[in-house]
């Protein structure tokens, strides 16, 4: 199989993954495919640090701005519109970018993860919610036990969203999570891919950077944008967003804008805490400790250096 070359940028919030990734297609004649669950959202431009068109400079981005937030997006539906854009940038002989944090969009795309068809349905999954307060955990999983015994082995009894998850796919699509899982790993990828993540060795360095892209946030307008947010009808999936749902105590008068700033800021470390455990568990990344970078050009000079070493630029660089 010809696969087609990629470079995935990914990373934790607030380190510097938009700015890298528009240095290195400006390099090598590249497009950005983002793969941010957030971003996707018209109107969600603060909260998600959407780049606008000066942090862009000319190089086009996919994916960014395009989904309403009624609307609900699934990770079916990322890998199917990402793949798309990858096929028609390669196609114009650019490089396919790949810049986000959202690591599942990330392994999903990338690692060629089948998934099952009609495994999401609302109405059974609202239907498990009622069970589990009327009848307990203990009954859903004792339930799952007899479904998908290797599934449940593998799950707490108190997991409860892990169990319901679990429900959820065998009431809707018929098969197991087990199943799943033996599918999902089933077929080869359709990329030539090579990860550049970017990290910290002090975490308090990427925390008090986001500390301060919080308050420029608020600067910026954040609390505005918020309201105009709630002021409309949104889906399960916008409405989790960072950056909103800490705003709207104030927004309904419950607790100071000082109050809710403070959670906003420890959301948002804790959001980056759980990217980077999810990273570390990919052992094909290659790591950048942007703590080591007094200026962030010499980061994208050794990115530059690393990637024709290792060969990605190729005749496609300008």
């Amino acid at each position: 199989m010809n696969k087609i070359r990629t470079i995935t940028i990914c990373g934790p919030t607030a380190s510097g993954k938009t700015y890298l990734g528009v240095e290195l297609a400006k390099k090598l004649n590249g497009e950005i495919v983002s793969a941010d669950s957030i971003q996707i959202y018209k109107g969600v431009d603060i909260a998600s640090a959407k780049p606008d068109f000066e942090e862009m400079q000319g190089i086009k981005h996919h994916l960014i701005d395009f989904v309403s937030p009624e609307d609900d997006y699934s990770v079916a539906q990322f890998v199917k519109d990402a793949s798309e854009c990858i096929d028609e940038i390669n196609k114009k002989g650019k490089t396919p970018i790949i810049v986000g944090g959202t690591g599942l969009y990330i392994d999903t795309l990338i690692n060629n993860i089948q998934l099952l068809e009609n495994s999401f349905d609302e109405k059974i999954r609202d239907n498990l919610n009622l069970r589990l307060e009327k009848e307990g955990i203990e009954k859903l999983y004792s339930e799952l036990q007899t479904i998908d015994p290797a599934a449940a082995n593998k799950i707490h009894k108190n997991n409860y969203v892990k169990v319901l998850r679990a429900l959820e796919i065998y009431y809707s699509s018929g098969k197991t999570l087990t199943q799943q899982n033996e599918l999902s790993h089933s077929q080869e990828s359709l990329y030539d891919n090579i990860y550049i993540g970017l990290s910290v060795k002090n975490r308090e360095y990427l925390y008090d950077r986001i500390n301060k892209r919080v308050d420029l946030m608020i600067e910026d307008g954040l609390v505005e944008e918020a309201k105009n947010f709630y002021s409309k009808r949104i889906g399960n999936t916008s409405s989790q967003a960072i950056g909103y749902k800490e705003l709207k105590p104030f927004l309904d008068g419950l607790l100071s804008i000082e109050e809710c700033v403070e959670n906003l800021k420890k959301a948002t470390r804790n959001y980056a805490k759980r990217q980077m455990t999810w990273f570390r568990r990919n052992d094909k990344i290659n790591y950048f400790y942007i703590d080591d970078y007094v200026d962030k050009n010499c980061l994208v000079e050794d990115v530059l250096k690393f990637l024709n070493e290792r060969e990605v630029i190729d005749a496609k660089e300008n």
